[in-house]
Order: structure tokens, then C-alpha cells, then sequence
């Protein structure tokens, strides 16, 4: 929903993946890099305000440029109990030990984003050429092809 692309590079038994301290396991590990690199700082807000939500018992719906502020999401984080800044203490799953610094956790919408290979495959040998260039027409609706 803000923009965050990746591929899901394993996937591991529950008991192997990070918990939080009482024991609720992580279900997805997102690479902290893809925030600043795509600038969606709107996935880390989500983030923390779904945790909130979560834990006080309710859902929230917020309008697209008119959100809840820092500050509102960081006093929604107070009333919960959670800590302001969003993050946690994670223990690794295989090991038990806790990582060296506090993690960013919450809940957040994760959508699949449907781009299959088998629906962007595309080749010819032969197919119709444009009358003005002779070239292969583009696109593969119109069953073109690559130009030289």
C-alpha cells in the first residue's frame, strides 16, 4: 500500500521466526532498507498506528492526505501501553537470544502484487509490421515485437 516492492526470499517454520517478549511470533521480516530507499516513511506510521489498534481493540481507517498525525499515532502507542518509538526487544526463534538493538514492529496491510511471468511472457517469429517504418509493431496486444 505505500509503495514497499521485494520478493519473499524464505520462509521458516514459526519456531524459527523472531518473537516479541510474550512469545507472539513475527510473521513478516521487511528489509529496513526499502523505507528510506523508497521513501514511504507512510509504512512505518501504518505500522505503528495497527499495533495500537491492535492492542486497544479497534480498527482504524484513516483519509489518504488527511491522516492521523506523529503525534496522535505516538499518544495512541502511550495508551496501549507500547512504547513510543514502536519498537521491541525480538528474540531470535532459533536461538533465543535477543537481538542487539530494538526492533520496529506493529501491523501493517500486505498485499500480493499479481505480476506473474506467465502472464508477461511474450515472443514471435513473424507478425504485422508498421506501413510507415516496416518495423515491428510494439506491443504485445497487438502481437508486436522487439525493434531494431
Amino acid at each position: 500500500r505505500h509503495g514497499n516492492k521485494g520478493v519473499v526470499a524464505k520462509i521458516l517454520p514459526e519456531e524459527d521466526l523472531p518473537y516479541l517478549p510474550d512469545g507472539t511470533p513475527i510473521e513478516i521480516c521487511l528489509n529496513p532498507l526499502g523505507v528510506p530507499s523508497r521513501m514511504n516513511i507512510g509504512q512505518v506510521l501504518e505500522t505503528h498506528l495497527g499495533w495500537a489498534a491492535h492492542a486497544l481493540g479497534y480498527t482504524c481507517s484513516t483519509p489518504v492526505f488527511a491522516g492521523a498525525t506523529v503525534d496522535e499515532i505516538k499518544a495512541e502507542l502511550r495508551t496501549a501501553g507500547l512504547p513510543e518509538d514502536g519498537k521491541m526487544v525480538l528474540r531470535d526463534g532459533r536461538t533465543g537470544e535477543p537481538f542487539d538493538q530494538r526492533i520496529c514492529v506493529g501491523y501493517i496491510y500486505m498485499l500480493k502484487l499479481s505480476h506473474l511471468v506467465d502472464d508477461k511472457i511474450h515472443a514471435r517469429s513473424t507478425g504485422p509490421y508498421s506501413l510507415v517504418t516496416q518495423q515491428p509493431l510494439g506491443d504485445k496486444a497487438q502481437f508486436g515485437g522487439q525493434r531494431f
